[in-house]
Order: structure tokens, then C-alpha cells, then sequence
């Protein structure tokens, strides 16, 4: 089986060194391996979503020297396949509608939210929905195969995982898979995307690894291939926070504009600290 892994940005904001440090270890991955390292655009939140930081993004990976197969997959033009996969989940009686916003379930202390919790104070008929993930549904669906769900970490979690995980998607509750504002969510789309990409091993940072295990649910659910994981360390700035485009973390283009080439970025990304 070939080795294939992906870089995929959400063009939301312009890369930082954080995303350089993500793109390298994915792309030096498949070298290694003798594999392919293709680039994914994760686009489907339009109301963020800009086409100058798209072109950013190639932009900064091809100064960072580094190159992919082509065609790039956008998400943005495979929405009637993840509008599919979330009916199939509604048939199947594996979603419910919530009509709580976000601050709602945080004002309710609700960081990981149940069924129970869906239906805000003024009623369902004022708002429109999002669609959760029933685990209640899902373990039923799934009967003895839910304490088999699990992964490979082929490198060290954000507490030191390593080797065969369980997966614990009760950590996330119900997690949405449609939204009102931009309809499907990332949860469902990366895991469609991961598959027909034929992806056997992601590379990614250690924010995302409890989305993992929600993540392979779905990948349950659905029928889908499990690939092996290897979530890595992040970027920190001078304060010890992590690189974040919120936080108008410095971007590539800017270092290169000031004269950064390929290798002294790679360099400067060796003497970052990370955790």
C-alpha cells in the first residue's frame, strides 16, 4: 500500500510558521517513506474563507520548496457529498437537532454536550438548527463494535500517547456535523476526504488529537478506513503560547518579504520552542 498523508490549510488567514513546521514534517514524512504528500484546501467555511489566502497557501509552500500531486482537492466542490454522508447519518437516526447556540452551551457549563441539552429556552420554532452526533445513537448502532473503535498514534500525544489508543469520543460529546452558517462541519468532511484520498497516515499537531477520536466513530459509522495517526508538538511564541492566525501570528509571507529564504526559515522553525 502506498504512503500517503496530507497537508490540508483552512485558507482563513495567511500561514504562519506553525503551518510550516505541520506542512514539513507531513511532506518529509512521505519522503521518507517513498510515499506522496498531497495538498488539501479545507474550505468549507465560506464566511471565512478568502481566495488571497488560498493563494497564500501556495505561494508559502512553494517558497518553503515544496511541491504536491495534482489536482488539489477543495472541499468547497465536493459539498453535495458531505451533505450526502450527513442525510445518510439523519436516516439513520445518528444526528438530532440542536438549537442552542455555542455561548448557550457554554454559559450552561456544557463543554461536551448531550442530547438532552438541545433545545433552547425559546423554543426550536425561532431558529434553525444545527445537527449533532447522538453517541447514545452511535453505541447502540455500533453494539460490540463501540469498545473496539480505536487507533495507531505512531508518535507521542499531547500526554505522551503512543502505539494502540481506544477511542474515547464521549471526551467531545456531541459534536456538531452540520451547521446552520456553513452546513456541513469539519469532523464529517475530513473523514470523507481522508478516504477518498486513499490517506493511510496523517500527520498533524497535537491541538487535534482528541479530535481523533471522533473522528474514527465516524469513520465507524460510515464504513470508513482508519488511518494510522501522528500528531506532533506546536509552535510557541515568546509569551509560550501557541502559533495561531487569531492571535495575528507572524506569517510566511512576511518573513519572506524581509528576506527569508527556504532554508533560513527552516532553521528558524528548529530554534522555535514547542510543546
Amino acid at each position: 500500500m502506498t504512503y500517503r498523508t496530507r497537508f490540508a490549510p483552512s485558507p482563513t488567514g495567511y500561514l504562519h510558521l506553525g503551518h510550516a513546521y505541520a506542512a514539513l514534517t507531513a511532506f518529509e514524512a512521505a519522503r521518507q517513506a517513498g510515499g506522496e504528500c498531497l495538498l488539501r484546501i479545507e474550505d468549507i467555511d465560506r464566511t471565512r474563507c478568502r481566495s488571497e489566502y488560498e493563494t497564500g497557501v501556495y505561494e508559502d509552500l512553494r517558497g518553503l520548496g515544496l511541491g504536491w500531486p495534482q489536482p488539489v482537492l477543495r472541499q468547497s466542490d465536493h459539498l453535495a457529498d458531505y451533505e450526502a454522508a450527513l442525510e445518510t447519518l439523519r436516516a439513520r437516526g445518528l444526528v438530532y437537532a440542536c438549537y442552542k447556540t455555542r455561548k448557550e452551551l457554554a454559559q450552561a457549563a456544557q463543554g461536551a454536550p448531550q442530547e438532552g441539552d438541545a433545545v433552547a429556552e425559546n423554543g426550536p420554532a425561532e431558529r434553525e438548527p444545527s445537527w449533532r452526533l447522538s453517541l447514545a445513537a452511535a453505541r447502540e448502532a455500533l453494539c460490540a463494535k463501540w469498545d473496539r473503535l480505536g487507533f495507531v498514534e505512531n508518535g507521542h500525544g499531547p500526554d505522551g500517547e503512543t502505539g494502540p489508543q481506544t477511542a474515547r469520543p464521549e471526551v467531545n460529546g456531541d459534536v456538531v456535523l452540520g451547521r446552520k452558517d456553513i452546513g456541513v462541519a469539519y469532523h464529517l468532511a475530513v473523514v470523507i476526504d481522508d478516504a477518498r484520498q486513499g490517506i493511510t497516515h496523517i500527520h498533524r499537531g497535537h491541538d487535534l488529537f482528541a479530535a481523533t477520536h471522533t473522528q474514527v466513530l465516524l469513520q465507524g459509522l460510515l464504513g470508513l478506513p482508519t488511518p494510522v495517526y501522528r500528531h506532533h508538538a506546536l509552535l510557541l511564541d515568546d509569551q509560550g503560547r501557541r502559533l495561531a492566525k487569531r492571535k495575528d501570528s507572524k506569517s510566511l509571507r512576511d518573513y519572506r518579504h524581509e528576506g527569508m529564504d527556504a532554508e533560513a526559515i527552516r532553521a528558524l522553525i528548529a530554534a522555535t520552542p514547542k510543546a
